[in-house]
């Protein structure tokens, strides 16, 4: 059989936030609390997890459940979290076990609105309304996430995250390896991407998960978010972390 990559769907799976060992060197890098709210007020760019982040859920493990292989999945998904697995064999595992033909992913988007984390909405707004470049960067799927993209206004071009790809009768034919998101380190080089490319000086990162603390640097600054879901490495080794939305929108408006 041929196999077609498909992006024109209206959803994606997006994949849990996998814990990765933290290189001491990032750590030591982070800005301090204080500069990283002065780099976030003066951000010309900012990059967004999407999973447990900007929506309240993990795309892959509702995906799991909806076709009946959540026990499975989640199984695979606690051996990668103790560092068993590298992300791509973590991809690789969970989507062979689940196999979403494109009809299975069209009636679970369908099924399945994205939930956007409170407050989110205002937040992008108000960095739009300061002509801040915002993206999308996700190790789960593009299919999944341009609906979270169309509710806040947010380019289809600014999202970046992985393919899945479809048999020409529709079933599950594997995903998109050449995508950097779909290995480990694949947020730091979109974010390394981004500011060679369009010449960001204050580009921040804001996620939940350790794959989002290790792209700061390139990032210029890392955000820490637990309003979903706290994970203790994250929050420990974050020099700014969060719990909500509305903390950061405060800081927008305080004066420089």
């Amino acid at each position: 059989m041929q196999l077609y990559n498909v992006s024109g769907l209206n959803r994606t799976v997006i994949l849990p936030c996998l814990t990765l060992r933290l290189h001491q060197a990032t750590i030591a890098s982070l800005p301090s609390k204080e500069k990283s709210k002065e780099i976030w007020r003066t951000a010309d760019a900012v990059c967004f997890d999407v999973d447990s982040t900007v929506i309240q859920d993990e795309g892959l493990d509702q995906l799991a459940a909806f076709c009946g292989k959540a026990q499975e999945v989640k199984k695979i998904t606690e051996q990668a979290m103790k560092g068993a697995m590298g992300f791509r064999e973590a991809l690789h595992l969970r989507l062979n076990i689940i196999r979403p033909s494109l009809d299975k992913v069209q009636k679970f988007t369908k099924a399945h609105p994205p939930k956007l984390t409170r407050d989110v909405d205002q937040l992008v707004v108000a960095l739009q309304e300061r002509d801040v470049d915002i993206y999308l960067v996700s190790g789960g799927f593009r299919s999944l996430i341009a609906p979270v993209a169309r509710a806040l206004n947010i380019p289809l071009e600014n999202i970046f995250a992985n393919r899945l790809k479809f048999f020409f009768d529709g079933e599950y034919g594997g995903f998109d390896e050449t995508q950097a998101t779909s290995q480990s380190g694949g947020k730091a080089e979109v974010i390394r991407r981004l500011k060679k490319k369009n010449g960001y000086s204050q580009l921040v990162m804001i996620g939940d998960g350790a794959t989002d603390l290790e792209a700061c640097p390139p990032a210029d600054a890392f955000i820490g978010f637990g309003g979903n879901i706290v994970r203790d490495a994250v929050r420990d080794k974050s020099s700014w972390f969060v719990t909500d939305f509305a903390t950061l929108i405060d800081e927008l408006n305080k004066e420089d």
